[in-house]
């Protein structure tokens, strides 16, 4: 498989000819789910989500499909009837010959007095796994995690012990729209010398095989 980052919490997988699509939201950029021939979208909060973005890519492959929670599902099923996939913990599915497990339930809490919304991560080949807002464990051997830096419901420590209890062979950075510049040495340094496994981050645009 090859990795590409795209911005904030969007990757996008390509594997023999296929291409999937992961968290395409406003911080992602406008093209960020067009060419996908599945789409997986981890919950409802905008920067993981962008309706647009959605209807664009499924507009512009009419085989493109769609597996999400409900929250997201109901939003677009009615306009792509057929191509819109409700899933939850413990689903696996097939989607454009990508095999995928669903993992998690709850997003993370960000404060006792917000309602957490429901949130579910996806180990994509049984290999690679984005938690989408939640520092989820799937209790399954995981070779590249993508990791969520920097957001409003965490800090370095959570981080960094999330990283040594999924013990993936390596840890690549997502979840990084809001993280300053000057900050970025100090994130990798700590990372790197603490979480027990390979970090790496790699800018928006730029690929990796897996």
């Amino acid at each position: 498989m090859k990795l590409t980052k795209r911005l904030h919490s969007c990757v996008q997988v390509d594997q023999d000819g296929r291409t999937l699509v992961i968290d395409p939201g406003v911080f992602s950029e406008p093209d960020a789910g067009l060419g996908a021939d599945a789409l997986l979208v981890t919950h409802e909060h905008p920067d993981h989500f962008d309706e647009g973005r959605l209807r664009a890519a499924l507009d512009a492959n009419p085989a493109a499909a769609l597996w999400t929670l409900r929250s997201v599902a109901d939003r677009l099923a009615p306009a792509y009837p057929g191509r819109v996939h409700t899933v939850g913990h413990g689903d696996a599915f097939t989607a454009a010959g990508f095999d995928v497990q669903v993992h998690g339930e709850l997003h993370a809490e960000i404060h006792p007095d917000m309602p957490r919304v429901t949130n579910v991560g996806y180990l994509v080949e049984g290999s690679l796994f984005h938690p989408g807002d939640a520092l989820t464990v799937p209790g399954v051997p995981v070779d590249t995690l993508l990791l969520p830096v920097h957001a409003p419901w965490n800090k370095i420590s959570e981080v960094i012990d999330y990283v040594r209890e999924v013990a993936p062979r390596e840890a690549v950075d997502i979840h990084d729209a809001y993280l300053a510049d000057i900050a970025r040495p100090i994130y990798d340094g700590v990372l790197g010398s603490l979480g027990r496994a390979p970090h790496r981050r790699l800018t928006a645009g730029d690929s990796t095989d897996l």
